[in-house]
């Protein structure tokens, strides 16, 4: 049963500026552990590319929490979110803490989409339900 759809779609000018102004406080904010690693790892070596996987991560965890319902309301956090890739590639939701408990607890499961084109990153995300019993 679909429990909740969300989309997004973010300027990647808007993100560039943000991160000319803030800097790595930027990413520290929005990124969770394991997201840092790849951000700098591809900042490093091509600094646009780390700029649309800053943007696609935002863009997505923006699609997930208008999906769940909070916003960004705890439990929701940014860094609770986590959009990480399996080895296919394909992306994944990755939570951690009071946010994976609140998720679990639901009986959910999210799936996600990327893209970036030109100056702006999109996401969308579809959540469903497992556990149709439980009812907020």
């Amino acid at each position: 049963m679909i429990y909740g759809i969300g989309n997004d779609i973010c300027d990647l000018r808007r993100i560039r500026a943000s991160l000319e102004r803030h800097g790595d406080r930027l990413a520290a904010k929005l990124l969770g552990d394991q997201e840092l690693v790849i951000w700098r790892q591809r900042r490093e070596r091509w600094p646009e590319r780390g700029l649309r996987y800053l943007a696609t991560r935002f863009s997505a965890k923006e699609a997930f929490s208008k999906a769940i319902g909070l916003g960004m309301r705890m439990p929701m956090t940014w860094r609770h979110c986590e959009i990480l890739n399996l080895p296919s590639g394909q992306p994944a939701v990755v939570l951690h803490g009071s946010l994976k408990e609140w998720f679990d607890a639901r009986g959910l499961r999210a799936h996600v989409t990327l893209s970036d084109e030109s100056d702006y990153a999109a996401s969308f995300v579809v959540v469903e339900q497992h556990n149709p019993r439980y009812t907020p």
